[in-house]
């Protein structure tokens, strides 16, 4: 879905009264959340499941990050986050081209290799959320805040529609504590 496409002012004149009715602190935060991924999930469904498993990798690294005390563990976390989200990110990015070289030089030689070719759809916004993520597992690392206990604000600060797919890189110590907050945007 874009920003100045018909169906997302649709999609925003359903959400918004929706978001102002409800009750609590929760309910906005679950239901930003769910409209989150239904935004996410417009353009292709399935990558929310890729979505979803960054999201609970990182929330799970960084509580274990934070509760880490000794160095080599706490740099082992870091680095485990910081390696899944440059592989996922790697492999939806750079695959096909790691591909198309080395069919590149392997006909030098004489020799066809055309089945390793994967058709690898870029995921709207990947770039994005692994950055946004890696900055929260660097944040939690270097001591700048702490994690957030509660997994749906967490999910909320990754797949926040507005920032989502065109950034800006949001910094957890931002946007996390608005969450915590009743919300009342003006």
């Amino acid at each position: 879905m874009i920003f100045n496409s018909f169906i997302f002012f649709i999609f925003l004149g359903i959400v918004l009264p929706i978001f102002y009715l409800l009750p609590n602190k929760t309910s906005k935060n679950s239901f930003l959340l769910i409209v989150s991924y239904i935004f996410y999930g417009y353009w292709d469904w399935r990558f929310c499941l890729l979505l979803t498993a960054t999201t609970l990798i990182d929330y799970f690294v960084g509580k274990a990050l934070y509760n880490a005390t000794d160095l080599k563990k706490r740099k082992l976390l870091m680095t485990i986050s910081v390696v899944i989200n440059l592989a996922i990110l790697g492999f939806f990015k750079y695959f096909n081209f790691f591909v198309e070289s080395f069919q590149d030089l392997s006909a030098l030689f004489g020799v066809t290799v055309d089945y390793l070719h994967l058709n690898i759809i870029l995921p709207v916004g990947l770039s994005f959320y692994i950055f946004h993520n890696i900055s929260y597992i660097m944040d939690i690392y270097r001591n700048k805040i702490e994690p957030t206990d509660n997994l749906i604000d967490f999910g909320l600060f990754v797949v926040f529609f507005p920032q989502l797919v065109a950034g800006p890189i949001g910094r957890a110590s931002v946007l996390l504590p608005q969450l915590k907050k009743k919300l009342q945007p003006t």
